[in-house]
């Protein structure tokens, strides 16, 4: 079993930073797709970005490409988000999800292939 711990958020104004973390522990996947997905006030969950390890280039939605970065630290299994240059629109629950092998581009976006998530975490921006 794995288990996903998402973190980080908070309230921002316009043109601000801040980081997610979204930690995996239980068991090890030698292979995995992590996405960050998000649903603001009234919407439909959308896709953020993925990462599907190494080798691979993160897949990034165009409303945050150049603004939002997706990292990983191996040592201690856990991912960032790092979103600078914060808009409004950016304001919604923000999910981390986790499944044990590498999808391939197509299907990243589609949260219903992820087997494991965090909890949401909020993420406001407003001046």
């Amino acid at each position: 079993q794995v288990q996903v711990v998402g973190s980080g958020g908070g309230t921002v104004q316009p043109g601000g930073s801040l980081r997610l973390s979204c930690a995996a522990s239980g068991r090890t996947l030698s292979t995995y797709t992590m996405g960050w997905f998000r649903q603001g006030p009234g919407k439909e969950r959308e896709f953020v970005v993925a990462h599907r390890g190494y080798g691979s280039s993160p897949s990034y939605a165009d409303s945050v490409k150049g603004r939002f970065t997706i990292s990983r630290d191996n040592a201690k299994n856990t991912w960032y988000l790092q979103m600078n240059s914060l808009k409004p629109e950016d304001t919604a629950v923000y999910y981390c999800g986790l499944v044990g092998s590498r999808l391939i581009l197509s299907r990243v976006r589609d949260g219903g292939n992820y087997d494991y998530w965090g909890q949401g975490t909020q993420v406001t921006v407003s001046s």
